[in-house]
């Protein structure tokens, strides 16, 4: 009676931690980007000669709950004591599960209806790309998608990142990042 219950009491753990560890988790995953930047990603200013392109973003298996998604793209090894924010993007509609690439270029108009692209230290919305210092290194650039419990960030376009980053806080049901590393 000892070793059935023992076998029944094993059983039940097993099955349990295969439902709870065996389920499917956030992700975030790119078509075109590694782990290695290109000069495609790299932005065209501050000394830089890239193109400046957002790479296509894609993510599976939100949280229930689920009201909206952000992106940002964030440099900790910039020499600046704070990082540097090259992308904020939010209000993506819940019904949305990819960016295209190049979205991050606000005159194109390839974010879903109703995103709002805001300002990055650069001082300017939409995408901007890896610019590291010369001989600085390899820097590498954390991009995250945002499961939020809210449709409306309650920000604007002009809202700067540490702004956005405190909402972005407060309404983060989970989250998933891709990290990919660049040097000039």
């Amino acid at each position: 009676m000892k070793t059935v219950s023992l076998v029944a009491v094993l059983s039940l753990i097993i099955s349990v931690s295969v439902s709870v560890f065996g389920q499917k988790t956030f992700t975030l995953s790119s078509k075109d980007l590694g782990g290695q930047g290109t000069k495609g990603l790299e932005f065209n200013g501050f000394g830089c000669s890239g193109e400046n392109k957002s790479p296509q973003l894609s993510w599976e298996n939100a949280p229930a709950g689920t009201k909206s998604f952000a992106i940002t793209m964030y440099d900790p090894d910039a020499p600046t004591g704070s990082g540097f924010w090259h992308w904020v993007v939010f209000d993506i509609p819940a019904n949305t599960n990819e960016l295209v690439a190049n979205a991050g270029n606000v005159k194109l108009n390839l974010t879903p209806k109703g995103a709002i692209q805001s300002i990055t230290d650069y001082g300017m919305k939409g995408f901007g790309g890896p610019c590291p210092p010369k001989g600085h290194g390899l820097h590498q650039y954390i991009i995250t998608v945002y499961a939020l419990k809210t449709d409306k960030l309650g920000v604007d376009e002009n809202t700067n990142p540490a702004v956005v980053g405190f909402n972005l806080w407060n309404q983060t049901l989970a989250k998933a990042s891709i990290v990919a590393y660049y040097q000039r």
